[in-house]
């Protein structure tokens, strides 16, 4: 694994000088083939929304890091199975998903109750304007972490990583209607928790 994160390196300093870089799915193509110089590619195109989305799931950087590759690994191994119905993205953010609640649930690291926030009534019309700019980072991230796992979940596919409600559902495996109600409460509780403290300061 050292040798491929070693080869993603020497791959993300090539890539800007490579005239076409191959695309997503031939990558993985290749990756179910055995080619490791193209899993090294695809790790350096995607370690980054990847190690940001896993730090949702997780405060611990060590931790997330550990998930990372066996994202990585799992990838590796499941590449034959990637039938493009997704993006590669999408199809990645899915194994880390995977890969984190395995990691947490052996660890016994609280999850979120995701019956209980499925079937919270969205209180707000969907979509919405979600304007945040005029916010400090720091004062931004201390309220998001105070958020439910899966409301700080569905916030980071589908604002920070900008998936469609398609890809989200796809990702966590319910309908786009759940999503739009969740995304639209993770919202809406993300602001009570900036109101709250805003006015706690004042």
């Amino acid at each position: 694994m050292e040798q491929i994160c070693v080869a993603a390196e020497e791959t993300e300093r090539m890539s800007s000088t490579t005239p076409s870089a191959r695309d997503d799915q031939s990558l993985v193509a290749n990756i179910a083939a055995g080619d490791r110089e193209a899993l090294a590619e695809l790790y350096a195109r995607y370690q980054q929304p990847l190690y940001s989305y896993l730090l949702q799931l997780t405060p611990d950087h060590g931790l997330a890091e550990e998930m990372l590759q066996d994202t990585l690994v799992a990838a590796w191994k499941s590449a034959r199975s990637f039938e493009g119905r997704s993006s590669v993205l999408t199809w990645l953010i899915g194994i880390a998903r995977r890969q984190a609640h395995n990691t947490l649930r052996q660890r016994k690291l609280p999850l979120a109750d995701e019956a209980e926030l499925a079937c919270v009534a969205s209180t707000e019309p969907e979509p919405e304007a979600f304007a945040l700019n005029s916010l400090a980072r720091e004062e931004l991230v201390a309220a998001f972490r105070q958020l439910p796992a899966l409301h700080r979940e569905v916030l980071a596919l589908a604002l920070v990583q900008e998936l469609s409600y398609e890809e989200t559902a796809t990702i966590l495996g319910v309908p786009i209607g759940t999503v739009k109600s969740r995304l639209s409460n993770a919202k809406h509780t993300l602001r009570a928790l900036l109101i709250a403290k805003e006015e706690a300061e004042s």
